[in-house]
């Protein structure tokens, strides 16, 4: 009698699902069925095998993920499946350090600082070491830490390692910033990495208590994983060596975020003996689809060869359609997806339009909001950054740890209540010169052990009233509900009122009622109720964990946030040279197999329907120039494509502007400049330079210049947009 848990599964799925012993590596292309094979490994281990679902840790990206897996897992293992730990990294380690992070100093309490809040800690660390945030940029220093804590490179080994002024100059800030993290007990998002760690490797019996409970470690999206995740992940399999990661090498598209795709290349070094096993039948896209994304992805070198298929109908051909401007681009978009909706009875929440950076939503939004079209789009403003909420949030954090002084500081004032910047810089001052955090420097002032403070005394009476208002939510937050902690917290502080008085009161206590009901919805699904518990949510939710699919509206995403959805109609913009694959990406061999790849995310998204447009003029970001069509255009198998062929040298719109008279049927050679070794050329965006070398000829003739600020560049001459000058 067949087992009713891979009854349904192809061969190579079940092979997948019943390889159960040591380390194995699923090579799961795009639509093939991973979160299926996942969950039904974890349900054969635990129905067929019998292991404890106590003793399997499935670790995945993001929220949306890991909850599509729990409630798959409750439809096949029923209670069972609330045993099996399933988390994103980030909140599986954050578990880690609540319980034993006071082995390297932190306290359970702590508060993980996101985004913004890492650029105020690093604000407040570059005044500390006279670093200049004009001459060195906060957010370039940002990502160099990260990139730091990602390959394991504390403070000192960064030092020490460092080869670059530029490295010293990040040192530097590198040392303030970690000393402000650890006076505010915080830590970002690659410290709840990292520090778990470290306490790994430093607290044997931490691990070995971790090593013994998980019998078997399975990791998704694998090819997203940094060096540190990595580590963590065979750590934990150290034992039993049962080790089984997924993941897909053609859609690794994360090295920004630092992750390392020679994490899954070499996994088979790393593990000999590990089985390989391929799911290559697509159940997502139409042959025509897939056959593009094949085509385009074949030019890549940094993969792992594999044949993806599908029984699905051929399908539509793929549209590629060229127009004017941005806003054209917008209009031909609003228009077919009316023709769809009228001729093909396509659903709005069936339609996802997709762009390499946000700055291209602007055109889109304007063109919903006149078609009245309507849309979600992911990856604007946060809800959770919105400004009355932030707000809220630090009060929360401030009441459930005093010592976060980012937070603290930034509601000290707010509603206002007489506290100016004079006093603020006061009270901070006496934080450094008593080497006390800033809410113990608060209580000894109003307390009257710290008499140097030269506040007057109608700063001392506002003083005194903000931190009487958060002792008393901190002593009532442990006997309270969250929810009720919320409303006592609003009703002290007079937000409403405050809200009224800086306008659009609406909308933005709508935002705080949903905060209020999310909190309650918090409340319901996690018995503690805990407000530690409810902060850290909120810290890892994801945009794309808000996404609701069956809303009513077509979703505006970037290529980067659609990973991992999926959409029966896609619409993909920018297809230009210097958008996709973007200018930043065009140094490097490495850069554009990143960017063809996230074009094959793009494409893999769409399972009926497929457009692929482009705009002559953009006009983004400032910019007025002309744009050529991406390279990966041609890369496409050109038999699949419909619409305007666009061919290298040829463009509808090339050379047609005249006397501001727009000739758009007249189709011209966009001319090859004749170039030689020490020509002064100039640039779109990387600005003047001189060429260096040569090689090739003809339209994939190869550049090396010398740019004045951009430095040395390899672009090639049949897409690179230069003049001589």
């Amino acid at each position: 009698m067949s087992n009713p848990i891979v009854q349904q599964l192809n061969p190579s799925q079940r092979r997948a699902v019943q390889t159960v012993d040591g380390p194995v590596l699923i090579i799961a292309g795009p639509g093939s069925g991973k979160t299926m094979v996942i969950t039904h490994r974890i349900a054969y281990l635990v129905d067929t095998i019998q292991i404890s679902p106590f003793q399997i840790l499935a670790v995945t990206f993001t929220n949306k993920a890991a909850n599509e897996m729990r409630d798959r897992l409750v439809n096949l293992i029923r209670g069972k499946a609330h045993a099996v730990t399933v988390k994103t990294f980030h909140a599986f380690c954050s578990s880690v350090l609540r319980r034993y992070g006071k082995h390297i100093g932190l306290g359970s309490d702590y508060t993980i600082f996101d985004s913004e809040d890492q650029r105020d800690a690093l604000k407040m660390a570059m005044e500390e070491v006279e670093v200049d945030p004009k001459r060195y940029p906060i957010r370039g220093i940002q990502s160099a830490i990260s990139r730091a804590k990602s390959t394991m490179l504390d403070v000192h080994r960064f030092k020490t390692k460092g080869q670059s002024f530029y490295d010293e100059i990040v040192g530097k800030v590198y040392g303030s910033y970690e000393r402000i993290l650890s006076a505010n007990n915080g830590v970002d998002f690659d410290d709840l990495l990292l520090k778990t760690l470290i306490i790994f490797k430093s607290q044997p019996s931490v691990l070995e208590q971790y090593q013994k409970r998980f019998f078997h470690v399975m990791v998704d999206e694998f090819q997203d994983t940094n060096i540190v995740q990595y580590q963590l992940a065979k750590i934990l399999s150290g034992s039993f060596r049962n080790l089984c990661v997924v993941g897909d090498p053609d859609q690794a598209i994360y090295s920004w975020r630092n992750a390392d795709i020679r994490n899954i290349l070499s996994f088979q070094q790393d593990f000999p003996d590990a089985a390989l096993i391929e799911l290559e039948e697509n159940y997502r896209s139409t042959g025509n689809i897939l056959d593009v994304a094949k085509g385009l992805i074949s030019a890549n070198k940094q993969r792992i060869e594999k044949k993806i298929w599908t029984v699905k109908e051929r399908g539509s051909h793929i549209v590629v359609h060229e127009c004017f401007t941005g806003k054209e681009e917008a209009n031909f978009i609003m228009e077919e997806i009316n023709r769809l909706m009228t001729k093909k009875n396509r659903m709005l929440n069936d339609v996802a339009i997709m762009y390499r950076i946000n700055a291209q939503s602007r055109a889109l939004e304007e063109a919903c909001l006149r078609y009245g079209i309507r849309y979600r789009i992911i990856g604007g403003v946060r809800f959770y950054h919105r400004r009355e909420v932030k707000d809220l949030i630090s009060f929360l954090r401030v009441i459930n740890n005093p010592g976060d002084q980012i937070s603290l500081l930034r509601v000290i004032n707010i509603p206002p209540r007489g506290l100016g910047t004079r006093s603020i810089e006061k009270i901070i001052m006496c934080s450094r010169r008593e080497h006390l955090s800033v809410y113990e420097v608060i209580q000894g002032i109003i307390e009257g052990n710290i008499p140097e403070h030269q506040l007057s005394s109608r700063s001392l009476k506002a003083l005194e009233g903000f931190f009487l208002t958060i002792e008393e939510l901190r002593v009532s937050a442990g006997v309270i509900d969250i929810s009720q902690t919320i409303e006592m917290l609003l009703e002290k502080i007079g937000y409403r009122n405050y809200l009224e008085q800086t306008g659009n009161l609406e909308d933005r206590w709508d935002n705080i009622l949903e905060l209020k009901g999310m909190a309650q919805e918090f409340i319901s699904g996690d018995s503690s109720g805990d407000l530690t518990a409810l902060l850290e949510h909120l810290a890892l939710v994801s945009d794309v964990d808000t996404l609701k699919e069956n809303s009513d509206g077509i979703t505006l995403i970037t290529l980067h946030q659609a990973k991992g959805l999926e959409f029966p109609v896609v619409f993909m913009t920018g297809m230009e040279e210097g958008l996709l694959p973007h200018y930043r990406s065009m140094d490097s061999e490495e850069g554009i197999e990143e960017e063809r790849r996230l074009c094959y995310v793009g494409i893999t998204r769409a399972k009926q329907e497929l457009y692929m447009t482009r705009a002559f003029r953009r006009g983004l970001m400032g910019s007025s120039g002309s744009s050529i069509p991406s390279r990966f255009l041609q890369e496409m198998p050109q038999d699949l494509l419909s619409g305007p062929q666009l061919i290298r040298q040829k463009s509808r719109y090339a050379q047609v502007i005249k006397d501001t008279d727009i000739l758009e049927d007249e189709v011209e050679e966009i001319p090859m400049p004749v170039l030689k070794t020490g020509d002064k050329i100039e640039h779109k965006i990387f600005g003047n330079g001189i060429i260096i070398s040569l090689s090739g000829n003809s339209f994939d003739q190869e550049v090396v210049v010398a740019f004045k600020d951009a430095g040395v560049k390899r672009l090639l001459l049949g897409y690179a947009p230069i003049e001589k000058v």
